[in-house]
């Protein structure tokens, strides 16, 4: 009978947490879609490689050693230590107890010896990122936009990590006494290199309490995974779901190329075409099209592209440690560029919650102005350090970009000097101030010379 209730508790919690795990899917995949459209469908075998190399690969992490070797030992033990959770989540379902074992023998205790070796380096990579952010003075984790809620969310899931590793340890530990004493229920399988030296804080429990530790720890173990599950895309760790994807559909033109407006392509296009004041004739009784916006002002105008990548960045700071801008004392920090992005749409869609999925005239605010300023803007060099930088192919460039284009194109805003630039080349046809037929004076000085 308690067997029963236990899975009927089991169920009841997976179904819950699989439920709201799926609600939040359904909120940020339509949040998403709210951006504009982009085709990334081009070149597959090119972006499934992108994805092995740098998703999976873990390519451009260990570009900084000791962060990206200790970020691949927490990422292999997630990927493979869900192998065990499986066996967690039929054990649970049927009341089962190590229900692989006997179908894999020897292989099996190869197999928790692995995930015992993988959860002690994940505990301790847990551990030593743990410093590293509360800790040692680096400075990418200083910055103001880390402090309050993203600091605390970072550390959160390192402590829990922390937790649910040990708990993984001391379930395998409290089972290898149940083994060793012949208690029911509990079979003869498994390695246990690592929690071994867990035994002697159980051994001297009686075997109710030894039963209780590990039936406690395993509770806990899948408690904790399910609650990370719910937590996690409400949290900067949804990278570990969105990398794959959001590396995918990386932008794959050369570094350095800009993309043309379509809008503004179509005009050229009808000028150059011959008649430069021509337009195609509108059918009689059609409804007036709205007139394209150029740039974006507000999350909705960026592309979709754009809007996963802000759900996909882990906050790491690489980009705005890269940034020449932000290390010169400019208030310009790419990874804040994307947590605002994301906030922003965060902030859309809640509202078309609120109001049964309707925008109309909008909350009156956009992310350019009340969340990004236009000096965070024009600090930007358009290096694309941040772009190189970043471990899974986000580009804060391309909003600040698409953001700038808004000022200028939609509200005639720009600073001075590049006001003046874009009158020379309107007057002279380059970014000097002297006409053409003034800028090769200079050489028949040289001829004089010569």
């Amino acid at each position: 009978m308690d067997h029963l209730i236990g899975q009927l508790v089991f169920l009841a919690l997976l179904i819950t947490a699989g439920t709201l795990f799926g609600r939040r899917i359904r909120q940020i995949s339509r949040n998403i879609k709210l951006g504009q459209d982009v085709d990334r469908s081009d070149r597959p075998g090119e972006r499934w490689a992108t994805m092995a190399r740098v998703a999976m690969g873990q390519s451009k992490m260990v570009v900084r050693p000791v962060a990206g070797l200790m970020h691949i030992v927490i990422y292999a033990g997630f990927i493979l230590i869900n192998i065990e959770v499986l066996e967690i989540l039929i054990d649970g379902l049927f009341g089962t107890h190590r229900v692989f074992a006997p179908y894999l023998g020897g292989v099996y205790d190869i197999l928790i010896g692995c995930f015992e070796w993988l959860a002690l380096g994940v505990l301790v990579a847990c551990v030593v990122f743990l410093v590293r952010r509360n800790v040692l003075p680096i400075a990418r984790f200083r910055s103001p936009e880390m402090q309050g809620w993203p600091k605390n969310d970072a550390n959160i899931i390192l402590v829990v990590e922390v937790l649910l590793m040990f708990a993984f340890l001391s379930m395998n530990a409290a089972d290898g006494i149940a083994q060793a004493r012949g208690l029911e229920h509990y079979v003869n399988a498994g390695s246990f290199p690592v929690s071994q030296h867990l035994q002697p804080l159980y051994a001297g429990f009686s075997d109710g309490g030894v039963v209780l530790i590990e039936r406690g720890a395993w509770w806990f173990h899948i408690a904790g995974i399910l609650s990370f599950l719910v937590y996690v895309p409400y949290s900067k760790h949804f990278h570990i779901f969105l990398a794959f994807p959001n590396t995918y559909y990386s932008d794959l033109t050369p570094a350095g190329r800009l993309d043309n407006m379509a809008a503004v392509k179509k005009e050229v296009d009808l000028m150059m075409s011959g008649d430069p004041f021509a337009a195609p004739a509108e059918p009689e009784g059609a409804v007036p099209i709205e007139p394209p916006k150029f740039g974006a002002k507000d999350a909705q105008d960026l592309t979709w592209k754009q809007l996963m990548e802000a759900y996909s960045c882990t906050e790491c700071g690489r980009c705005t440690s890269a940034c020449p801008a932000n290390a010169t004392g400019k208030l310009l920090s790419p990874r804040k560029i994307m947590m605002d992005t994301r906030d922003r749409i965060e902030e859309i869609g809640q509202a078309l919650d609120a109001a049964g999925g309707t925008w109309g005239d909008g909350d009156g605010k956009a992310l350019l102005g009340d969340y990004i300023t236009e000096e965070e803007l024009w600090a930007c060099t358009s290096c694309q350090a941040c772009v190189e930088a970043c471990p899974i192919n986000i580009s804060p460039m391309g909003i600040i970009l698409d953001m700038r284009r808004s000022l200028i194109m939609e509200d005639s805003k720009a600073p001075e000097a590049i006001t003046a630039m874009f009158n020379n080349v309107e007057n002279n046809g380059a970014p000097w101030a002297f006409p053409a037929a003034d800028r090769g004076k200079w050489t028949e000085e040289l001829s004089a010379e010569s």
